[in-house]
């Protein structure tokens, strides 16, 4: 899997949010929802989606599925005025990431994770940095299709 070392300038977002896990999935409802309402956002920066997750700092210490975190759906804009109704401003702060370039079906992203956190990390020379995860859903993105393109950014120092 390609990757490149990137510094993310500071983003401001709208989200909608949901509490989830691994166990207890909500993924399809809170983008269910966020992509019904995202044409209410004003002063978008394009049309790429952001795919966050905010985990606790001790969420990687021993696997368990039922180890909640937030995950956010997102748009870029230029400005945070005028927020819809039940969804929220969110600053994504600049900082360093790995960025992993994935292709194929989003179903199947498990594996390219499995990748990145048990081969890739351990031989990287970095660490995690307790910093928010996520994904930009482009326009190579397609649901549901193994030709589905996106970019994984995961917090290094």
């Amino acid at each position: 899997m390609n990757f490149r070392i990137e510094i993310l300038p500071e983003k401001k977002l709208v989200v909608l949010t949901q509490k989830m896990s691994i166990f207890e999935n909500k993924t399809f409802l809170l983008w269910n929802s966020f992509m019904k309402r995202k044409g209410e956002i004003q002063n978008a920066i394009g049309s790429d989606l952001f795919s966050i997750q905010i985990y606790e700092s001790n969420y990687f210490e021993g696997f368990n599925p039922k180890k909640e975190f937030l995950k956010m759906a997102g748009l870029e804009v230029n400005s945070l005025e005028n927020i819809p109704n039940g969804m929220e401003a969110y600053v994504l702060k600049s900082g360093k990431y790995a960025v992993f370039e994935y292709k194929g079906n989003p179903k199947s992203g498990g594996e390219a994770f499995q990748y990145i956190f048990q081969e890739w990390f351990p031989n990287s020379g970095f660490s995690l940095d307790n910093r928010p995860h996520f994904e930009i859903l482009g326009t190579k993105y397609k649901n549901d299709s193994d030709e589905s393109e996106e970019e994984i950014w995961i917090p290094i120092k």
